[in-house]
């Protein structure tokens, strides 16, 4: 039996589940800053500092495209970081609320199926 709408209001209020939203803010709100900061300096770069993103490193690839990869590359590091993360510090703690609710349906459903054979002793 799944578990009722007011149970999933009194896990939403506890303090377990306000501490895995704190521990998940802690990690996305610097994180989204950092990246957005980190795209708008390469928008910035490519529209005001076109010398700089012009000068050429090697070949024929320059500063613009290299800045250009390391967007790619610091979403992959992020998303791979945000995975070790989440294993490590977020997924215990859901899987703690989510075992608290389930126990919580499995104890209701154990009450009614007892009340249920009492009744019709």
């Amino acid at each position: 039996m799944p578990a009722t709408p007011e149970r999933y209001l009194e896990v939403q209020n506890s303090e377990e589940f306000g501490r895995l939203r704190h521990t998940l803010r802690r990690f996305i709100f610097p994180t989204t800053i950092a990246f957005i900061l980190w795209y708008a300096l390469y928008v910035l770069l490519t529209a005001y500092a076109r010398d700089f993103m012009a000068i050429k490193l090697v070949g024929n690839i320059n500063v613009g495209l290299l800045f250009g990869l390391l967007q790619f590359v610091s979403t992959f590091v992020i998303a791979w970081y945000y995975a070790k993360f989440a294993a490590q510090k977020v997924d215990p703690l859901a899987d703690d609320i989510y075992k608290e609710i389930d126990h919580q349906g499995t104890a209701d459903t154990a009450t009614t199926a007892a009340t249920d054979e009492g009744s019709t002793v």
